[in-house]
């Protein structure tokens, strides 16, 4: 199985487990909390037959890449990423991000330049800064991550079962576009994430990205459902099109957090509408 090793923690090498497939111009997909790469499934299909290269890694602490007790923070989490990029010489790329994996798309546009970069995409976004502050009241109020921490702590299976209901607004979702066997294949992955770095990634999401949104100088396209639970849209989202100076905003009506598998055909609609420009 293919691996980049991106650092080292006393005397186990860190490494990224990535897939690669394909041709053409590459698409980077980058996963959600606390998923893995396998997430992306049904987009890989559409993006293969399409002509494109496809590659999906697992982040550090999740799927088959290691889980240090190290690293849980969004300046390592793109020096990871940057790691892959120039290891597999990418150039030309799409990236493409779902939740957490949106902070990595823009921290490196942000730090790492757009030279290997041909445009983005963000699903239910992560950007721009989701802490509440003063000088950004329309943040969620640091009390809710403390206490997501807290669940952790104390029952972290428990924490994961919390966390995919509200992932997939399941009392609106379930038998529709969600099945039983689909939640729970999805919490199957999330549970056996590292318990260090479930933990620590709450603290990740609290990054400040402002600088980084405003320093994307290729076209972006964000789409994220009205009634996102996890991730508020007005909160994230809505803000981009003020911040970003190529952006394009698609607000799917009632969707969930849960884009790329609730819903998958309109999410790769509109991917190949924006990769076909």
């Amino acid at each position: 199985m293919p691996y980049v090793t991106v650092g080292r923690e006393n005397t186990a090498d860190i490494k990224l487990f990535y897939e690669d497939h394909g041709s053409g111009d590459p698409v980077v997909l980058i996963h959600g909390f606390p998923l893995n790469g396998a997430s992306w499934e049904k987009q890989t299909r559409m993006l293969l037959d399409a002509g494109y290269r496809v590659i999906t890694y697992d982040r550090r602490g999740f799927g088959q890449s290691s889980q240090p007790a190290i690293g849980y923070d969004y300046d390592t989490f793109t020096a990871d990423f940057a790691a892959l990029m120039e290891q597999l010489d990418l150039a030309n790329a799409t990236l493409i991000g779902h939740s957490m994996g949106t902070g990595e798309i823009t921290r490196y546009l942000g730090r790492y330049g757009s030279d290997r970069v041909r445009r983005a995409v963000l699903l239910s976004p992560l950007p721009p800064y989701l802490l509440k502050t003063d000088d950004n009241p329309e943040g969620v109020d640091r009390s809710v991550f403390t206490e997501f921490q807290e669940t952790i702590a104390r029952d972290r299976p428990f924490y994961i079962k919390l966390f995919f209901d509200t992932f997939f607004n399941v009392d609106e979702t379930l038998g529709k576009r969600l099945s039983d066997q689909a939640w729970l294949a999805h919490f199957n992955v999330g549970i056996t994430a590292s318990a260090t770095g479930t933990y620590q990634c709450v603290d990740a999401w609290l990054t400040d990205f402002r600088d980084d949104v405003r320093a994307i100088d290729v076209p972006v396209l964000a789409i994220q459902g009205t009634v996102d639970r996890v991730l508020p849209i007005d909160s994230t989202g809505r803000r981009l099109p003020g911040m970003m100076p190529d952006v394009e905003l698609i607000e799917l009506e009632g969707a969930p957090h849960s884009l790329p598998w609730t819903h998958a055909e309109e999410v790769n609609r509109a991917i190949g509408e924006f990769l076909a420009r």
